[in-house]
């Protein structure tokens, strides 16, 4: 205990006890309260720090999972469109090819022959507009279709040219002599060294819009087809009308789909995929707003984050009230430890007071039998000389010097029979006489208080085998408890009588202040004390294991306000118990 150091030891000495327990509570406090935040914060960050770090790890872990599958996504669809587009072209170029080995010269410019081979094209492959035949000086000298266009030049165009040197060729979208958006695919085939000719035909736009759609496409989100000169090829939602330049600037050729992420945009930021479409002047691209695209993300996120945050605010729920009750338990622990000490030392002080009183009382009763003889013996001469001085006051005198020693006589040897008490000794008890012995310890208290005493002792009351001091002990602590529980005035009955089956009953009733009922189912347990500071809480407790002990009951009766009779039951005839023989 601190009351054990050197340092506390001076202060008790030196220092007021009033300030030295104000300051012992400051320090109590602040010791409960460390304990308190040391407790709370260890466990909460025993209990947050992993939710923080999973939480953590799942943000990482859905952040790269919601990128991966959005590249998945964007790149399976350029290449699922892509490989369709290329497919689609090399569909009908091979198409082209086989109508100019299947058919001669004549038959190609023979107008209802070629009408004939537009409408197998249309019939098998859909998408053909028209088509023409253009010789070697670039005049298309037959032509099939809706428009009125045999007979035009196209040397000077690149359609053309382009067919010329490289065989195949796919035009990007343009309007031309139709007026309308189109692209045309036109393969050369070469009769001998000297002589060649070139098919063209017209696709028309539906069936490459067709190719480029996407279902559950976001409002934001576009996939669109770009000339790799940047001019749109087929209309876009957010990057420009058809055929004009398009908003976002052509990305770096790649033989393979590619994926940017974060491209900038003027004031958006956006997810762009694209794929070179192989022997086209087509780039097809897919956008995707970067902040609609993580919508979902943030919205599994910011769930995850008030789920944390409801988390740890019942963690920290249950962390302070545990806490709390953790140091109020322990508090409580310290408080019951310290009053056990308190009551322990108190009860060594009484017992050294005891044997205190057990020495004085001894030592007093030699000098008292030592003033008895030499007051009788004054007395004798006093009464047997004749001429004696003042004989008569001498002898008044001298009888109460002996009977104030006398009185002195019979309190030392009530308090000696009291603390005699080293073995068990069973004799023959009288309880009436007993409660007389015992209530001359409280005479003079009695009489300063104004304290009634009333005994009704029945007359034919057995007496007992049991041990004296011991009952000593009982009677006088139920006393005690009766005169502390009546107010001055008050009034205390002393009833003995005989009872069923060879037991005397004894009464201690009093018109005190009473016992509450919560109280009343404590009052035996070690400790419990209604008294505040001045009691200990053991003498009930005592004296329930003697009355036990001694082979009796004790019971109490008590309501608030009115009084409390105890009741002690006692055999008449002791018997060993087996634990006692034990």
């Amino acid at each position: 205990m601190a009351g054990d150091r050197p340092l506390d030891l001076l202060k008790q000495m030196v220092l007021p006890r009033r300030f030295l327990e104000h300051v012992d509570r400051i320090e109590d406090r602040r010791r409960y309260r460390k304990l308190w935040w040391n407790s709370t914060l260890l466990t909460l960050f025993v209990a947050l720090l992993p939710l923080i770090v999973m939480t953590g790890i799942n943000h990482y872990m859905y952040n790269k999972t919601v990128k991966n599958e959005l590249r998945f996504d964007i790149t399976r669809n350029l290449f699922s469109i892509s490989r369709s587009i290329e497919f689609v072209i090399a569909e009908r170029h091979s198409a082209l090819s086989l109508i100019m080995k299947e058919r001669t010269l004549s038959e190609l410019t023979d107008h209802k022959q070629l009408g004939i081979t537009l409408q197998h094209l249309k019939e098998s492959f859909g998408g053909f507009v028209d088509l023409g035949i253009i010789d070697q000086n670039g005049v298309q000298v037959a032509y099939v279709g809706p428009y009125k266009l045999e007979g035009i030049n196209y040397s000077d165009q690149k359609s053309f040219f382009e067919s010329v040197v490289r065989g195949f060729y796919v035009s990007e979208v343009f309007t031309g002599h139709r007026k309308v958006p189109h692209f045309v695919i036109s393969v050369k085939y070469e009769v001998d060294a000297h002589e060649y000719y070139v098919i063209r035909a017209t696709v028309d736009m539906e069936s490459l819009n067709r190719m480029i759609y996407i279902p559950n496409m976001g409002w934001s989100d576009d996939i669109f087809i770009v000339s790799r000169e940047g001019i749109l090829q087929t209309p876009s939602r957010h990057h420009g009308e058809l055929l004009k330049p398009a908003t976002i600037p052509i990305p770096p050729y790649s033989p393979n789909a590619e994926i940017i992420e974060s491209f900038k945009e003027e004031e958006s930021s956006l997810v762009l995929g694209y794929s070179y479409i192989e022997d086209t002047p087509f780039i097809l691209m897919i956008t995707k707003q970067e902040e609609n695209l993580l919508a979902s993300w943030v919205r599994a996120q910011t769930e995850m984050i008030v789920f944390l945050i409801l988390s740890a605010i019942m963690i920290l729920i249950v962390v302070i009230w545990s806490s709390t009750r953790m140091v109020q338990q322990v508090r409580a622990s310290d408080l019951r430890k310290t009053k056990l000490l308190m009551n322990v030392e108190y009860t060594n002080k009484m017992a050294t007071i005891g044997r205190l009183a057990a020495s004085v009382a001894h030592e007093i009763n030699n000098p008292l039998a030592i003033i008895n003889e030499k007051a009788g013996l004054l007395n004798d001469l006093a009464e047997f000389t004749e001429e004696y001085p003042n004989k008569d006051k001498t002898i008044k005198a001298l009888d109460s010097i002996i009977k104030s020693v006398e009185r002195c006589s019979r309190v030392t040897h009530r308090l000696l029979g009291f603390t005699r008490k080293m073995e068990t000794k069973h004799e023959t008890i009288d309880l009436r006489n007993l409660l007389s012995e015992v209530m001359g310890f409280l005479e003079k208290e009695a009489r300063h208080r104004n304290i009634n005493v009333y005994k009704d002792f029945a007359e034919h009351v057995p007496t007992i085998e049991s041990d004296r001091s011991q009952l000593q002990q009982v009677f006088l602590n139920i006393i005690n408890n009766a005169f502390a529980a009546v107010d001055r005035g008050g009034k205390i009955n002393l009833i003995v009588k005989p009872s069923a089956n060879k037991k005397v009953e004894v009464h201690i009733k009093d018109n005190g202040s009473g016992i509450s009922k919560e109280n009343l189912a404590h009052i035996f347990e070690p400790f419990f004390s209604t008294k505040g500071d001045f009691g200990t809480g053991l003498g009930l407790s005592i004296t329930y294991g003697i009355v036990q002990k001694l082979g009796g009951t004790i019971n109490v009766e008590s309501r608030d306000g009115v009084g409390t009779t105890f009741i002690i039951v006692l055999p008449t005839e002791h018997k060993v118990s087996t634990e006692q023989e034990l």
